[in-house]
């Protein structure tokens, strides 16, 4: 049961048209709703007016209801935790003041959705290509194989500089060949901050669903010319969130 509150948690933004699946919830289970604004409209639910937000199961709720959405419609997903205080500050304040941006962007997304294409360098395959590559780093292993730690402090500073310095150059490298082979999907592509110091590519995707097939094909040819240095990870379909997310007002 739904409980009894003034307030509206706000996942999105969806055309006018979209009606929530039977079995929809969102936050805490609740039932979704639609309120509705002329050719726009926002998928919400009811929150208890004190209820603090910030758990993982809200923000997989948060999650879970809007990449099942983008799946059968454009969505423009607001940041997570949007409140307003009822479906009218929905209407008014969020829908009314933004119509002609969010049908814009709703336009925009017609037919697309987000993929992420995470890819992680293989340890021991990325070591020894960097070691084949770099003298330097090659001489700096060798000198302390064996050695005690606390005498070769200083070369395996360097070498894990060294290294450092080789995986950013490669990521770099790599990223820009799985971007160039994205152009020709015609995709739009942000690049993502690394989420792990052996990531070599982490890439947001948009692309239009009809694609898919293509992009699944592209990343196997990836995989085939990598010869087992890079495992990578194909996300999604999900909402467009490094493209369009919104915040939406405080009401």
């Amino acid at each position: 049961m739904a409980p009894e509150s003034t307030a509206v948690y706000v996942y999105g933004i969806v055309p006018a048209d979209v009606e929530p699946e039977s079995h929809a919830t969102g936050v805490d289970d609740c039932e979704v709703a639609v309120v509705r604004h002329g050719e726009i409209a926002a998928l919400v639910s009811p929150l208890e007016s004190d209820r603090p937000l910030g758990t993982p199961e809200d923000l997989t709720a948060h999650e879970k209801l809007l990449d099942g959405s983008a799946a059968v419609s454009p969505v423009l997903p607001l940041r997570f935790g949007a409140v307003m205080t009822d479906t009218d500050a929905v209407e008014n304040e969020l829908l009314e003041a933004n119509e002609e941006e969010f049908r814009a962007a709703l336009v925009e997304l017609e037919g697309r959705v987000q993929f992420v294409i995470r890819g992680r360098y293989v340890e021991d395959a990325i070591f020894r290509e960097l070691l084949d590559e770099n003298a330097e780093a090659a001489r700096l292993k060798d000198e302390i194989r064996d050695k005690p730690e606390d005498a070769t402090r200083d070369m395996r500073i360097a070498l894990g500089e060294l290294i450092n310095q080789a995986i950013e150059a490669k990521r770099t490298e790599d990223t820009s060949k799985v971007v160039s082979e994205l152009e020709k999907l015609e995709a739009m592509v942000n690049q993502r901050a690394p989420s792990h110091e052996e990531d070599a590519v982490h890439l947001a995707v948009l692309i239009e669903s009809a694609r898919q097939a293509e992009l699944e094909d592209m990343l196997r040819q990836l995989i085939s010319d990598w010869e087992g240095r890079v495992e990578l990870d194909l996300l999604g379909p999900m909402a467009a969130y490094d493209f369009v997310t919104k915040r939406a007002p405080e009401g």
